[in-house]
C-alpha cells in the first residue's frame, strides 16, 4: 500500500506539474520549423502558441502574421517586412507588440487622421498591413531565397530589416532543423519533456555548422550582393525598398564598434549611396539616448522601449 500511495503521488505531482508548464508557461507546444534548401529553414506554416503569456501566431506563408490572401485589397497599404528574430520578436513579444504589428498600428493611425505618407502613396487607402517573414538568425541571403520563393505579395513597400552581425551572415542552410533545440522539427511528448531537454542538457555543436561558421570567404560582399537583389526586386514589383540596421547594444558604448564591424558599416554606407538605397542606421540614433540598455532585452534583440523607438524612426524615414 505504501508503495501503491507513493506511486499515485508521483504520479499527481507529475500531472499537476505538466499543466502547470503547458498553461503558464506554454512548455510542450513550441514553434516547430521546416527545413528549406533554397531558404534554410521556416517556421511551420498555420501555426500558434502560447509561451510565458505570449501569443504566437504563424500564418500559412510562415510569417508571424495573420492569414493573408496573395492579392492586396485596393484600400490597403501593404508593407513586407523581412528580417530575423529582432523583427520576429520569438517567444518573447506577444503577436501585438512585434515591431510589424506596432508598425501597422501607427500607420493605422495616420491613415485614420488622414495623415498620409507620400512616398507609399497612401491617398484613397482606408488599411494596413504589415507583413512579418522572419525567423531567427535570418540574414540577407535567407531573407531573398524567401522573396524568390513567395514573391511580395502585391507589396507598396518591402523593408529589410537587418542589424550589425547579420552582415557577417553564411549561406542558408538547413542542418539545426531537428538537431538544435531552439529549431525543433517536432512537438515534444510532454511539457516535462521539453523542459529538461532544454535546460538540464547542454546542447552540443553541429559540426556541419561548425564548419559553415568557420568558412572563410567575403561574407560581408555575399550579403550585400542579396541586399542589391532584394533591392532590384522591390524594383521590379514597384515597391518601395527600405533598408534598416539596428546595432549590437556593445556597439553604443565605449570604444564601439569593432573594426571588422566599423568595415563592414562602412561598406554598407558606401554600398546604399551608390545604388541610392533609402537607408536607416540606427545606431547613431540610438547612441543618443543616455541609457541605451534600456532599448535591449539582451545585447541584440530590442525591448518593448526599443522596438517603439525603432518604429518611430522607421515611420520618419517613410514621412521626410
Amino acid at each position: 500500500m505504501p508503495i501503491l500511495m507513493s506511486t499515485l503521488l508521483i504520479i499527481a505531482i507529475a500531472g499537476v506539474l505538466e499543466l502547470g508548464l503547458r498553461s503558464f508557461f506554454g512548455f510542450g507546444k513550441p514553434l516547430l520549423y521546416v527545413a528549406d534548401p533554397q531558404i534554410g529553414y521556416l517556421l511551420a506554416p498555420n501555426q500558434t502558441t502560447r509561451r510565458f503569456g505570449h501569443r504566437i501566431a504563424i500564418n500559412q506563408y510562415s510569417m508571424r502574421s495573420s492569414p493573408i490572401t496573395p492579392q492586396r485589397n485596393q484600400d490597403t497599404l501593404r508593407i513586407l517586412l523581412l528580417g530575423d528574430s529582432i523583427a520576429n520578436g520569438a517567444w518573447w513579444t506577444d503577436q501585438d507588440e512585434t515591431i510589424s504589428a506596432l508598425l501597422q498600428a501607427q500607420l493605422q493611425t495616420r491613415l485614420s487622421k488622414n495623415q498620409t505618407v507620400p512616398l507609399l502613396q497612401t491617398e484613397n487607402l482606408e488599411q494596413v498591413e504589415v507583413l512579418n517573414a522572419s525567423a531567427n538568425s535570418w540574414s540577407p541571403r535567407n531573407q531573398l531565397a524567401y522573396l524568390k520563393r513567395f514573391g511580395s505579395f502585391e507589396s507598396q513597400a518591402i523593408v529589410l530589416l537587418i542589424n550589425t552581425d547579420d552582415l557577417f551572415g553564411t549561406v542558408p542552410t538547413s542542418v539545426q532543423v531537428g538537431r538544435d533545440r531552439n529549431y525543433p522539427a517536432q512537438t515534444p511528448p510532454f511539457a516535462l519533456a521539453e523542459v529538461i531537454q532544454r535546460y538540464a542538457f547542454k546542447s552540443k555543436p553541429i559540426p556541419e555548422l561548425v564548419q559553415l561558421q568557420l568558412a572563410g570567404g567575403d561574407r560581408v560582399g555575399e550579403n550585400l550582393a542579396a541586399i542589391q537583389e532584394i533591392y532590384s526586386i522591390a524594383i521590379q514589383s514597384n515597391a518601395q525598398f527600405f533598408l534598416v540596421i539596428t546595432p549590437l547594444l556593445r556597439e553604443l558604448k565605449p570604444p564601439g564598434s569593432r573594426d571588422y564591424e566599423k568595415t563592414a558599416r562602412d561598406r554598407l554606407q558606401a554600398f546604399t549611396e551608390t545604388q541610392g538605397i533609402r537607408f536607416l542606421d540606427v545606431l547613431p540614433r540610438f547612441a543618443a539616448n543616455s541609457q541605451p540598455e534600456t532599448l535591449y532585452r539582451d545585447h541584440i534583440h530590442l525591448s518593448p522601449i526599443g522596438n517603439q523607438q525603432l518604429v518611430q524612426y522607421m515611420i520618419r524615414s517613410m514621412v521626410d
